[in-house]
């Protein structure tokens, strides 16, 4: 069963396309990741899902009916988006903005209660920053301010959440804090959660359902020990790899093949790192959740 599906959409912007005849259905109650290269449109694919891009052609479908002809609040109560760079107000405290979370549930005659107070309050505690209520979101580290924007997510009390490359800029122990919190989110909340992920070892490791996507189209999809193979992963990211078990938890793990000498004068040069920026992309380290187990 799927609540969110793309059906046939076009996606592009000022003319240009991005992604055309793409369908993605996402399942019910799963950790869907979608991978893929630079521009290939994974962020794209998101936006659209989450109703920030309206498509040139085809259907967004929330509940089986068309996302974009849906009341704002009524979306707002089901699907909860953390997209890229969020930019909170100058000056705002950490818990006026999770209160923000709670807008689609205010009206007119529905004003702010002490079970709103309450939701604020078990969301701040979930994510760990309870502590940080009073303090303002711009003295922040990166990694804390992601904690408060999902904390806002949290008290919006969607079953639905998008994230748009929520690691981005953060280093590597933040990366996995963040990822631990959305993973704790799917398994306890029984949420379901879409994001977009750079970095293979991570989508692999965290997904319960992997979308791998290159020039606007879906290559493959499933659950990561199923379909990342080295054969995926040169198609999809042009890098050559070995797939072996993560051995904390049992996933595919990416190692990229090493690099090869190139002869400059007949000596030999250490070359570029196969793959270039999709090396990166694919290269997560075995660094994460002890003990999780296989999805």
């Amino acid at each position: 069963m799927s609540r969110l599906t793309a059906e046939k959409v076009t996606l592009a912007y000022d003319q240009r396309v991005i992604a055309e005849n793409l369908s993605v259905a996402v399942p019910d109650h799963s950790f869907t990741v979608i991978v893929g290269p630079n521009a290939c449109g994974k962020s794209t694919l998101l936006r659209a899902l989450s109703r920030m891009l309206k498509p040139a052609a085809g259907s967004v479908l929330l509940d089986g009916s068309a996302i974009s002809s849906q009341p704002a609040k009524k979306v707002a109560r089901t699907l909860g988006l953390l997209p890229q760079s969020s930019i909170a107000p100058d000056g705002i405290t950490v818990s006026d903005l999770v209160a923000r979370g709670r807008y689609p549930h205010q009206g007119l005659l529905r004003q702010w209660s002490a079970q709103d107070e309450r939701i604020v309050r078990e969301s701040m505690a979930a994510t760990g920053v309870d502590g940080l209520a009073d303090r303002c979101v711009d003295e922040l580290s990166g990694g804390q301010r992601q904690r408060v924007w999902i904390a806002m997510a949290l008290a919006q009390q969607t079953p639905l959440f998008l994230l748009d490359e929520p690691t981005t800029y953060l280093d590597i122990q933040h990366q996995i804090e963040v990822l631990d919190l959305c993973a704790e989110l799917h398994e306890e909340q029984g949420r379901t959660l879409v994001a977009v992920l750079h970095d293979l070892n991570h989508a692999a490791r965290y997904a319960t359902h992997l979308i791998a996507m290159k020039d606007g189209a879906v290559v493959a999809e499933g659950a990561p020990g199923d379909i990342v193979t080295a054969d995926l992963v040169e198609r999809v990211f042009g890098l050559g790899c070995q797939i072996i078990e993560d051995p904390e938890t049992g996933t595919p793990l990416v190692v990229p093949a090493a690099r090869r000498p190139r002869h400059r004068g007949g000596r030999a040069v250490a070359g570029q790192a196969s793959g270039g920026a999709a090396a990166t992309a694919a290269s997560g380290g075995a660094a994460g959740r002890a003990g999780r187990p296989p999805a």
